[in-house]
């Protein structure tokens, strides 16, 4: 059987999770996947944990002791998510052993309500270390005019940083310089920059999500290229052409200083690589986003799809400049206001996952308050089976 997912590992695409829950961990699967998958990495963000905390019952003999405690709902959902996040990077942490640190990462995100605030972002992220306290952990900030400087101050502090929330090239060219910005003074601070890693997560199928929509909008016109030629072309340009500035960008002389200080480079992330319409190719972001020392996080079920029939073809993107050129020339001729794209998909991408963390702040609010009632009876069972589990990984 042919094994596709390793073909893409050895083409220099680490595959990565774009998920969690207490029962991926408590059942094991997150070891299979990274055992039998090739899977050395995963991320979470608001939105996962909402949907992981209101789907399962394995979090009631937390709850219930977070009840009888009394914290606040802001603490119950730390505790919660970060107890998880923690389990992961222990699951995760013979990929970390293995890569010398490169991979084996599990992400956790600030508070989304932070996103256009610098320096509360910086005190959560420097939190969120120290609670965890793994060293395969990614503290993910958004790619935020306010984030940018927290990004490189979260770096110089030592701590490892996923860039999220990242759509157009000149925010990407800003990442990069806060990133290097962040490792020379972590340097300074004298930091080991070789345990310092970092991603910048681009995301994908939501800028065809909002092109396509817009070409919808403008139909057809005098003068104007074929409309339908354009659509679902946009998202693989505009990431193929990040790698061409992430290839400038770490072939210089600046990021050179930093490598020979023993720094990894910070490796573009293809996030968001669902797709979205069903007229398109399952794997499309994966397929055509194959370069080395890149990373696709994925859902479970598009892993499992690129391991079915996946297409590996060497290399994907760096040969692609010039046609992904001409797919943003054909855009503007149609009257696509790309700027406008990107200022819109950031904004609403951090309202997402407010909205997200808010439901996520409301369910555990009830869950605590039917617990403290005595409505729910707390899952000694899965308490015990999840403690036992996070020891072992412990020890792994």
């Amino acid at each position: 059987m042919t094994d596709r997912l390793g073909e893409l590992t050895a083409a220099g695409v680490a595959v990565w999770l774009d998920d969690l829950s207490r029962v991926r961990l408590s059942s094991g699967n997150l070891d299979q996947l990274r055992r039998e998958k090739h899977l050395v990495g995963v991320t979470t963000n608001p939105t996962i944990f909402a949907k992981a905390l209101s789907d399962a019952d394995e979090y009631n003999w937390q709850l219930r002791d977070l009840a009888v405690r009394g914290v606040s709902v802001e603490e119950a959902v730390r505790a919660l998510t970060t107890y998880d996040v923690r389990w992961a990077c222990d699951v995760m942490r013979p990929a970390y052993d293995s890569s010398a640190g490169v991979d084996g990462r599990v992400s956790i995100e600030v508070d989304p309500r932070l996103a256009y605030q610098t320096e509360p972002t910086v005190a959560e992220a420097k939190a969120l270390w120290w609670l965890i306290d793994r060293p395969n952990l990614f503290i993910k900030i958004p790619a935020t005019e306010a984030g940018l400087p927290a990004i490189t101050a979260t770096l110089a502090a030592g701590i490892s940083v996923n860039v999220t929330l990242i759509f157009g090239l000149e925010r990407y060219s800003q990442v990069m310089e806060a990133f290097l910005a962040g490792l020379e003074q972590a340097l300074a601070n004298g930091h080991d920059l070789s345990k310092i890693a970092s991603v910048a997560s681009f995301f994908v199928s939501r800028v065809d999500t909002e092109v396509d929509k817009r070409l919808d909008k403008l139909g057809g016109g005098a003068g104007r290229p074929d409309l339908a030629a354009l659509k679902g072309k946009a998202a693989v340009a505009n990431a193929q052409l990040a790698y061409e500035r992430y290839s400038e960008v770490f072939s210089s002389d600046r990021w050179q200083a930093l490598a020979d200080a023993g720094a990894h480079p910070q490796r573009p992330l293809w996030a968001s690589t669902s797709t979205k319409n069903p007229e398109y190719r399952d794997v499309i972001y994966v397929e055509e986003l194959i370069a080395p020392g890149t990373v696709n996080t994925m859902p479970e079920p598009v892993i499992d799809a690129f391991a079915e029939h996946g297409e590996i073809r060497p290399d994907t993107v760096t040969g692609a400049y010039s046609e992904a050129r001409e797919v943003f020339t054909g855009l503007a001729a149609a009257g696509v206001d790309f700027d406008d794209v990107i200022a819109t998909l950031e904004r609403e991408g951090v309202e997402k996952f407010e909205a997200s963390w808010l439901e996520l702040l409301d369910g555990v609010r009830k869950s605590l308050e039917a617990a403290a009632q005595g409505a729910g009876e707390p899952n000694q069972a899965a308490g015990e089976n999840a403690e036992a589990a996070l020891r072992a990984g412990g020890n792994a």
